[in-house]
């Protein structure tokens, strides 16, 4: 599976200055993490965005957002946003810093010994 270089570069630009930044391919498309938890991700021509089971009735009701579904089962605290979401700079901003926020809500993931 794809995703939009363009996005891409736009979110690894909005984000690559803030502290313990990451990206990682996983589930066919890009991740960006802070501290290991991720905030965002791209698929296809996606933006899919961690908001959270608190952020998540709020998010969905924003236009261009849907459930979030991979697998046939909607994955709850997190949402999807259309291109036409995120057209505008300003409101792929607002997106991120609802990812931002969530992520740096959780502890700082550390890496696992090796076997």
């Amino acid at each position: 599976m794809a995703y939009d270089q363009d996005l891409a570069a736009r979110v690894r630009a909005a984000l690559i200055s803030l502290d313990g930044f990451d990206e990682k391919k996983m589930f066919g498309g890009l991740c960006f993490l802070l501290h290991g938890n991720m905030a965002c991700g791209l698929v296809r021509d996606l933006l899919i965005v961690r908001v959270g089971p608190e952020g998540y009735a709020a998010a969905l009701a924003q236009p261009h957002a849907a459930l979030f579904d991979l697998t046939g089962r909607p994955m709850t605290g997190w949402v999807q946003v259309s291109p036409a979401g995120v057209k505008r700079e300003a409101d792929l901003a607002a997106w991120l810093q609802r990812g931002v926020d969530f992520a740096r809500s959780l502890p700082p993931k550390t890496a696992g010994k090796k076997k």
